[in-house]
């Protein structure tokens, strides 16, 4: 099993599988680097010690032939396999050459310690420190990014910006070195697999030289060494052409969105801070959070990069999920979750506002009801009246991230303006559809589902109408004077049912579902709508209201 590969993607997570993974080539590292001390020791005892000469070769062998090769990944090229082969090969050898002990040693140094030793200080050292600037980068960042989540949303809005600004800057700076960080490591796991096999081929090299007998063994040898040199030039090779490229994509990287969904098995991972509420008051704790949308699988896990310390994985069933209004708590980027394990809601802290959209979108997440939607939605409705003969009105859906940007413009705490140079009319049908769609309950509520569904059924119209009429004085105010915008509205497009085609049949598909939504969904209901049954759009809408 190989080294685990390092993605400069996964940078951007910072997941604690990341940073197991960083951990594995820092462990390497550290190997690799004791490894080279012990074996320049080895070597000066060879130089400088004649008469222990066979003892200190045939400790050097051994270290040799104890030292496991690691190369990243499962599987080796055929180069990667002969240059992890070659210091067992190198064991041996030295063992055959010990039986024809020889004293001349010359150039050792130049050729055997001082490239190990330059590798060991130059390439290992640079890595640790880059370590150190990585660890200090971490701590920073992770202070910053506490106390600027724990700013309150009722500061001035130049001293919000300028926090914003200073998190991002801070964010951007612990995202370099984490970058720069997993670039020389992998730079330096490349670069052992050539400059720390050379030095020990070149010492061997001259090793033969000074043997009396040593053509013999050098000759045998040849074949392999000329294999060898092979398998280290393509390797160099490699490693040059494809040097170019790996740096590019780190500029890439770099240059990318910070809030995006990186590829993975989650449909959406992250770090979150989750409200736990105490005696005296609530604390917030920051995890790491994935989510399955397929499974509705919602895992938390704790956020402490301790050594040899256990991941304790808390797994919830999503049952809902609700923006939370920013007047609503001393929090920015907050939402709600309901799960089937717990009762109440759960409290979560997104790090930003598009790290918020993309945790609602993944795990579709609705919107509160404010107070002054309503004066919105008669904003919208007034605009889409003026195209009201439109073929197609409501059938024809608008623009996917069109309807998202003014989804979002419709909930933010400042006003908006229903531009219709801005907004075009399939954007504004579509976005209304959205809304309903994303209430908590439907306009019609869950308590009266059924009533409606029994009303609407009914053959007779006189008792139709009077059903509902009952029913809808029933609602919440709030519920009420929606629906009687909506309805309003509706009645006016279907008697232009000539051009736009929109009667009220085709209505009742539309909104019937969305208005009349019930959790666990009963037969019948749903094909009363698709027939036009459901009454919600008389001739005469006014009998209801």
């Amino acid at each position: 099993m190989g080294l685990p590969a390092l993605e400069f993607s996964d940078s951007f997570l910072d997941s604690p599988d990341f940073r197991e993974r960083l951990k594995c080539h820092e462990i390497e590292l550290d190997r690799t680097n004791k490894f080279i001390k012990e074996l320049i020791k080895d070597g000066n005892m060879l130089i400088s010690a004649l008469k222990n000469l066979s003892a200190a070769v045939q400790k050097f062998s051994q270290s040799l032939q104890d030292f496991q090769f690691e190369c990243i990944g499962d599987a080796e090229t055929d180069d990667e396999i002969n240059i992890a082969q070659s210091f067992k090969e190198f064991s041996q050898l030295l063992n055959t050459v010990e039986e024809e002990r020889r004293r001349l040693i010359q150039n050792a140094d130049d050729v055997l310690i001082t490239p190990l030793e330059k590798f060991r200080k130059e390439q290992i050292g640079a890595a640790k420190e880059g370590k150190k600037k990585f660890d200090k980068e971490t701590e920073k960042y992770y202070t910053v990014l506490e106390k600027h989540l724990s700013l309150s949303s009722r500061k001035k809005e130049s001293l919000l910006q300028e926090a914003d600004t200073q998190i991002n800057k801070e964010r951007q700076i612990f995202y370099d070195a984490s970058l720069e960080y997993v670039f020389k490591i992998q730079e330096v796991q490349e670069r052992k697999k050539f400059e720390f096999v050379e030095p020990l081929l070149a010492f061997l090299q001259g090793l033969f030289t000074f043997y009396h007998e040593g053509y013999e063994l050098a000759h045998e040898f040849e074949p392999y060494k000329q294999q060898l040199q092979f398998n280290l030039q393509n390797t160099r090779n490699n490693f040059e052409s494809t040097r170019q490229e790996v740096e590019n994509l780190m500029r890439r990287i770099r240059s990318a969105e910070q809030d995006f969904k990186a590829p993975g098995q989650w449909t959406m991972e992250g770090f979150l801070y989750v409200q736990e509420k105490r005696p005296l008051g609530c604390t917030w704790s920051r995890h790491y959070c994935m989510y399955e949308k397929g499974t509705k699988m919602f895992t938390m896990s704790n956020s402490e990069f301790k050594s040899g310390g256990k991941q304790v994985l808390n797994m919830f069933k999503l049952k809902s999920c609700i923006r939370r209004r920013t007047d609503s708590i001393d929090k920015r980027f907050c939402f709600d979750i309901e799960v089937v394990e717990r009762h109440g809601i759960i409290t979560l802290q997104a790090l930003s506002e598009s790290n918020r959209r993309l945790w609602m979108e993944a795990m579709d997440g609705k919107e509160p009801v404010r107070a002054t939607t309503h004066l919105k939605l008669d904003s919208a409705l007034g605009l889409i009246n003026i195209c009201i003969n439109t073929m197609g009105l409501y059938r024809i859906g608008g623009v996917n991230s069109k309807v998202q940007r003014l989804m979002t413009s419709v909930f933010a705490p400042a006003d908006m303006d229903l531009d219709p140079d801005t907004w075009d009319n399939k954007t504004i049908t579509s976005g209304l559809k959205n809304y309903l769609r994303c209430l908590a309950e439907p306009l019609m509520t869950y308590r009266l589902h059924k009533d409606f569904i029994m009303a609407v059924k009914s053959d007779d119209q006189n008792y139709r109408v009077c059903a509902v009429h009952a029913l809808v004085h029933k609602l919440p105010e709030k519920n009420k004077e929606m629906l009687d915008i909506l309805i309003k509205h509706l009645h006016v497009v279907s008697t232009h049912n000539q051009k736009n085609l929109m009667t009220v049949s085709n209505l009742g598909v539309i909104f019937g579902p969305t208005l009349m939504l019930y959790p666990s969904v009963e037969p019948g209901w749903l094909q009363a709508t698709y027939d036009g049954k459901t009454g919600l759009i008389p001739d005469n809408y006014v009998a209801y209201f």
